[in-house]
């Protein structure tokens, strides 16, 4: 990875620009997916929910194996391990990346089924990684009053102070499926 790139990923520009393609990829997705003749509601529905879920697993693994432990991918674990320094630093991947990997999603869904399914599967998948950026921003800029958001910002908090622990942000389910969620120690008492 050239050096522009690692120090454009690290400015406020690439995060805006980020947000924007983001979503914009969502748009497109989840248009061209409703646009085609083919799509029947049910299981359009069904494929969204199945490309959420999987995002979510697709974001546990990334986040536990990837951005904790990948020797081999040392880059993604050093820009990782910034954010733990800095969680309010704006290194994050180059804008343009993650639209150009859920398009190659979109094509490899596309082998497996209708094309207006495979499009909304990628789209459920960038929704999700829409999702994931802007609650991981929000869980560092901003203080939660309600409970629920105080215990949703919580549970990624925990992670910066147990880093092998609590690798989900958008949501525990991974965690808890897999044994990875903090337990302290007086709940583990109990």
């Amino acid at each position: 990875i050239s050096t522009t790139v690692i120090e454009m990923s690290a400015s406020r520009a690439n995060s805006r620009a980020s947000l924007v393609a983001d979503i914009s990829i969502t748009v497109v997705l989840i248009a061209a997916g409703l646009l085609h003749k083919d799509v029947h509601i049910g299981p359009a529905l069904l494929i969204f929910a199945a490309g959420l879920l999987l995002f979510s697993l697709v974001e546990y693994c990334f986040h536990r194996w990837l951005f904790h432990g990948s020797r081999s991918l040392q880059v993604m674990e050093r820009g990782h391990l910034k954010h733990h320094q800095d969680p309010l630093g704006h290194d994050t991947m180059p804008f343009f990346l993650p639209p150009l990997i859920l398009l190659g999603l979109a094509g490899i869904f596309d082998l497996a089924m209708p094309t207006s399914y495979a499009l909304l599967m990628a789209g459920a998948m960038a929704f999700g990684y829409a999702v994931y950026g802007l609650s991981h921003s929000v869980i560092h800029s901003r203080r939660f009053h309600h409970p629920v958001g105080r215990r949703w910002a919580a549970n990624h908090h925990i992670h910066h102070h147990h880093p092998e622990t609590n690798f989900g942000v958008t949501t525990p389910l991974w965690d808890i499926v897999l044994g990875t969620r903090y337990v302290s120690r007086r709940t583990q008492s109990r």
